[in-house]
């Protein structure tokens, strides 16, 4: 059992969860001032099947990075690979896959009937194809013939399903409507989500450039890779205060809601650390704290929307 919990890689999990709670919690904000209801069920379900996805797809990038020898020419990764290092077959692992497959779908459906049975038929099925495609995707990764993440596409993927899907679709499940300033705080989920998964392949760079798997770091090489990574931990924070503002939030001296600039604070030391690193290797230990960051991120945005308004 403690290697099949290490193989889910719980550290990622915060990360997972960030774009529910920021997509959830500004619909709650703005429910409750035009005078709608907030259902915590559909909260509780949407934060199952983020989980149920992020397990799914750290087995998923397990089994399919084990199989193709990547991991095994990995020296600097500090949590060893289940099938990789032996503790779990291929074949285990593979099932583990497809059972997670079918849990998540489960439990797509489950949300999707409490979010929209009977009224809104037209988007659940629309979103029965979301939650499909992100059950493809997180297997996709690593998985198949041609997995996107060794032809570089690994960051817009991470964009799109942990970013704009995870923000904006959990916000269409309570409000049933779609707002174009919520691009705002998707985007921001979703850069921080990216800067975390180029900080894992400047880590790898070495060890992905002899397996053959050319992430975009690679591809751009260590130097531009750090660039785009202060790039991506500076614009958030940017993006979610351009939000609050065109929400009327100055206008209004409402000061409580921008709680979430405190992050302005570690969000620079963090920075200035990472660009510090000489070796790879080195960046492992930061991994988790941009996950981290970006948890906080979203908690402190739903905490001044919600506990100051």
């Amino acid at each position: 059992m403690t290697d099949w919990i290490k193989a889910a890689r719980l550290r990622t999990l915060p990360l997972s969860l960030s774009g529910i709670i920021m997509g959830a919690f500004i619909a709650k904000w703005r429910l409750y001032r035009e005078g709608g209801i907030w259902d915590w069920k559909i909260f509780a379900l949407a934060l199952l099947v983020t989980l149920l996805y992020q397990i799914l797809s750290n087995y998923a990038n397990d089994y399919g990075d084990g199989v193709k020898g990547t991991d095994a020419k990995r020296i600097n990764e500090a949590e060893a690979r289940a099938v990789a290092s032996g503790k779990i077959t291929a074949k285990q692992m593979k099932n583990a896959v497809i059972l997670f497959s079918a849990l998540s779908f489960i439990a797509t459906i489950a949300l999707l009937y409490v979010a929209f049975i009977p009224n809104y038929m037209n988007e659940f099925y629309i979103f029965i194809g979301l939650g499909v495609a992100c059950i493809l995707a997180a297997i996709g990764y690593t998985v198949g013939k041609k997995p996107y993440g060794y032809m570089g596409l690994g960051d817009v993927f991470v964009f799109i399903f942990f970013g704009l899907v995870s923000v904006c679709g959990s916000y269409f499940l309570f409000t049933k409507t779609f707002s174009w300033d919520m691009l705002l705080p998707g985007t921001a989920v979703g850069m921080m989500s990216m800067a975390v998964l180029n900080l894992n392949n400047m880590r790898d760079i070495e060890s992905d450039k002899l397996s053959g798997k050319n992430s975009f770091a690679l591809r751009i090489g260590f130097k531009n890779a750090m660039i785009y990574e202060m790039i991506l931990l500076q614009l958030p924070l940017i993006l979610v205060l351009i939000f609050l503002g065109i929400n009327g939030f100055i206008q209004q001296q409402n000061y409580y809601v921008f709680i979430v600039m405190i992050l302005l604070f570690p969000l620079t030391k963090l920075r200035r650390n990472i660009m510090s690193v000489k070796e790879p290797k080195e960046l492992d230990q930061y991994l988790k704290q941009v996950g981290i960051m970006t948890f906080v991120m979203a908690i402190l945005t739903a905490a001044g929307l919600n506990l100051f308004n």
